[in-house]
């Protein structure tokens, strides 16, 4: 009878567990989408087969499409600093990657390969012209292996602050479905998603990864990503899926093979970024590369002026 009674104890502590980790899952994302600090009132949306994407489109001649780093923080806001000025000379398109942002965030493995469909199918369907592309971060593996395979969709191509080709050809290893599978229980999972994206969480990533100056780092933008990490069905589905690799792909044939003209763009406090545009010069001797001083992962953000420059000179 003791025994018993201590497993029903322990089956109703274990339930009220669950129950109070589901609450608190429920609690942190409505606190953390509240203030809609994303919602555009004229953001057009994508009807692509895997799900809708949320894209803006403003000014007018040739077109230029943005395209964010691919975490689950990440959306189409990295680009609001510059976007206004950019639509004055552009046709600009900012895309929320699916997974991302405002776009549908399907409970999905998400990959290279399924990326680069999603922008040539933007390119063909939204846009309808061959196209100029700036991209950020770890992105820059989705635009190299698209324009490789699709050339006639791309013009010239920017890279701010991409990922050394070693890294982008990381693959899954031995533990990554494990993993994958614990992020992806509908609590526990989401419990830890929310420990990681949480808004301290972001507040480092922007200090200590993203800016070169800390104290210039906005609450507001600090905001911004909080709430995009936390919006749709399964915003930890893209998470588990880069921390697990399924984003990578060697692109080191892929720049080899591209005859598009390549600039890269980086921040002069960016982790090895001379090693790097050093590894992408050598395997595409055409590349040409531009270093922004005081300023790190997010330039774009830190010292939109300095990049704005850059892009009228090399645009």
């Amino acid at each position: 009878m003791k025994a018993k009674n201590k497993l029903i104890t322990l089956l109703l502590l274990s339930s009220s567990a669950v129950t109070a980790t589901a609450v608190i899952n429920k609690a942190i994302k409505i606190s953390a989408v509240s203030h809609r600090l994303l919602v555009k009132p004229e953001a057009r949306c994508y009807k692509w087969r895997l799900g809708t994407v949320h894209y803006t489109v403003s000014g007018s001649g040739k077109p230029l499409l943005l395209i964010h780093d691919l975490t689950p923080e990440s959306s189409s806001y990295e680009w609001s600093c510059i976007v206004h000025s950019l639509s004055e000379h552009y046709k600009v398109y900012s895309i929320d990657l699916l997974g991302c942002g405002r776009s549908e965030k399907p409970n999905i493995t998400y990959t290279n390969y399924l990326y680069v469909q999603l922008i040539s199918d933007f390119i063909r369907s939204e846009i309808g012209h061959r196209t100029d592309v700036i991209v950020s971060g770890a992105s820059a593996s989705i635009a190299i292996m698209a324009c490789s395979l699709n050339s006639e969709l791309f013009d010239r191509l920017m890279l701010i602050n991409p990922e050394s080709i070693l890294s982008s050809s990381q693959i899954p290893g031995k533990n990554a479905k494990l993993y994958k599978f614990i992020l992806d229980l509908p609590i526990l999972g989401t419990l830890l998603y929310h420990f990681a994206v949480s808004r301290k969480s972001i507040e480092e990533r922007f200090s200590k990864n993203y800016f070169y100056n800390p104290y210039s780092v906005k609450a507001s933008c600090v905001d911004a990503y909080y709430e995009a990490a936390h919006l749709g069905e399964s915003p930890k589905s893209i998470f588990a899926s880069v921390q697990c690799n399924y984003t990578k792909c060697n692109i080191a044939n892929a720049l080899k093979k591209i005859d598009n003209s390549i600039y890269l763009l980086g921040g002069s406090f960016e982790d090895n970024i001379e090693d790097i545009f050093a590894e992408y010069k050598l395997h595409n001797p055409a590349v040409e590369y531009t270093i922004i001083p005081n300023t790190k992962h997010l330039p774009q953000l830190e010292s939109p002026q300095e990049v704005l420059n850059v892009i009228s000179t090399y645009f």
